[in-house]
């Protein structure tokens, strides 16, 4: 089972996961060599890349212990779609990382996770939470709240297709038995196309 946990910046995604009880993949953490759009395509290939490598490490911790949790969705597509949709990032962005992630998912080296856990609190509440973590700066927290609307569209059209796939809000305790158990179309290349084809026109 790959659980992810998703939310826009201070959801509290990482305080979840570390108050679950449960080993994690970590969220990515930035280096400051990330490129920066001027080769969509070598950008495109640098994130599936990054992201490639933390569903690798939830493939094995779901093989060692059952379940793997994940501090934000590995497969991470919604985020180009996001800033599109928000005007912070051009379409091609993301049409870039479609075909790059198309390829992966063709490898199984990128996947959907079997659940998500998806909590977007109103703006008030999140920057209370931001203001409440002095430890993390968060330096594009006024973007990341902005793509908070179209997150909630990216998951509902992935709910749509498979009932049960998506959670509303952050369980105090991860309940296995409640929910639905692990898919086999983690890389079904026509769920991905039926999720991007149910998405809002950007």
């Amino acid at each position: 089972m790959i659980v992810a946990v998703e939310g826009p910046s201070a959801a509290g995604k990482t305080t979840w996961c570390r108050g679950s009880g449960l080993a994690f993949v970590a969220e990515y953490a930035p280096t400051g060599v990330e490129p920066e759009g001027a080769d969509l395509v070598g950008q495109a290939a640098y994130w599936v890349g990054v992201n490639s490598q933390r569903w690798a490490k939830a493939l094995e911790l779901s093989g060692t212990t059952g379940v793997a949790v994940c501090d934000s969705d590995p497969l991470k597509l919604h985020y180009s779609w996001c800033l599109a949709a928000v005007g912070a990032a051009p379409f091609s962005r993301f049409e870039h990382e479609l075909a790059a992630v198309r390829s992966a998912f063709a490898r199984r080296q990128l996947g959907l996770p079997d659940v998500v856990l998806l909590s977007i609190p109103d703006a008030p509440r999140l920057m209370a939470q931001r203001l409440g973590d002095p430890t993390r700066r968060r330096r594009h927290f006024d973007l990341h709240a902005r793509l908070s609307e179209p997150l909630a569209e990216w998951y509902a059209a992935l709910e749509r297709l498979d009932s049960g796939r998506v959670i509303d809000g952050f369980p105090p305790a991860l309940d296995l038995e409640t929910l639905a158990p692990p898919r086999r179309d983690r890389y079904d290349l026509d769920l991905l196309d039926s999720l991007v084809d149910g998405l809002p026109t950007v």
